[in-house]
């Protein structure tokens, strides 16, 4: 079998991403107050983005022969990033702290797995696995620096 831990990092990435994917579009109905004009389209962005990583991670993990996640029983049961039921009680701040969160953990998510397909020599995937990456690292800048701090992408 051909990049089998490559294959097990994706599954982990789409998983999550699933996930985050909810998260994002909860707090993008339950979101009120100051900066919801701003705020609302922006969340509409970050789904997108998100989608598209679900897509290319899944798409790419098919044509490595193997089989992305595909139920919500299983997003539900092997995601690892907390969620709670939508609410009205949070401020946009802590909205965007709760998001930067689930961010974090896809960033490390991210890295190990660029570790894998590297190790494993995958390095189509290893690309793909970059540009997104990237991608993620600048939306953790952007929602840290909303907030008036730096994005900690090092830490």
């Amino acid at each position: 079998m051909k990049y089998p831990e490559t294959k097990e990092k994706l599954n982990e990435l789409v998983i999550n991403l699933l996930h985050m994917h909810m998260i994002v579009r909860r707090h993008h109905w339950y979101m009120r107050g100051s900066q919801f004009l701003k705020l609302h389209p922006y969340l509409d962005d970050l789904m997108d983005e998100l989608d598209d990583q679900i897509d290319g991670l899944a798409e790419r993990l098919i044509t490595i022969d193997g089989s992305p996640v595909a139920t919500l029983r299983e997003v539900v049961q092997l995601n690892k990033i907390p969620g709670e039921k939508g609410s009205w009680d949070f401020t946009n701040t802590q909205r965007l702290q709760k998001i930067i969160s689930g961010y974090r953990y896809l960033d490390k998510l991210y890295e190990e797995a660029l570790e894998a397909s590297d190790k494993e020599g995958d390095y189509s995937t290893n690309d793909i696995l970059t540009g997104f990456h990237t991608d993620l690292e600048k939306r953790l800048w952007m929602l840290t620096a909303e907030l008036g701090q730096a994005p900690d992408i090092d830490a």
